[in-house]
């Protein structure tokens, strides 16, 4: 709150309480619940790296490494570095210099790449399930689709799918 006393000549105090926002209060829930048991939070800050970072980069920059800071949890800088023709490392250097001017620290600097083979792989996996041959010709094939109904095999396959949840498999 601020101080409304207009004579006095200290500095005015504000209360610095984090404003709610569905974010932290969802975080905040999960954490008291122990949804994910004694999990800490873990965020990551994804940028690529083809350029500097501009006003809504800060913003996340903010969200990512604030809410994992207020819940005593880490943050990856992972650089998207998926489009090797447009990036460079001035680009890194300036976004890892701007993360640290606005005053925080990473736990673990990583990038994409680092991954593709994991990703190839779980690619792989989810596709895998969906491979079939049609027997039917093409004006069959036609008709059926028309009017399409729930098939009990790719309803099994879904359910029985093991969960592809990235963010619990690594920390990238």
């Amino acid at each position: 709150m601020t101080n409304a006393n207009p004579e006095s000549s200290e500095v005015p105090v504000h209360d610095v309480r984090p404003i709610s926002n569905f974010l932290r209060d969802q975080i905040a829930e999960d954490v008291r619940t122990k949804k994910y048991g004694d999990a800490i939070v873990q965020t990551r800050f994804p940028p690529e790296p083809n350029g500097y970072l501009h006003i809504g980069h800060a913003k996340a920059i903010c969200i990512d490494f604030g809410l994992a800071d207020e819940f005593g949890g880490k943050t990856n800088l992972r650089f998207d570095d998926t489009n090797p023709e447009k990036e460079e490392q001035e680009y890194v250097d300036s976004i890892m210099k701007d993360v640290r001017w606005l005053g925080f620290e990473w736990d673990r600097l990583c990038y994409a790449s680092d991954y593709f083979g994991q990703l190839y792989e779980w690619a792989l996996q989810l596709i895998k399930p969906a491979r079939h041959t049609s027997t039917t010709s093409p004006p069959t094939r036609s008709a059926s689709t028309a009017a399409p109904s729930p098939s009990p095999a790719k309803t099994a396959r879904i359910a029985t799918a093991p969960s592809m949840r990235i963010s619990t498999s690594f920390s990238a």
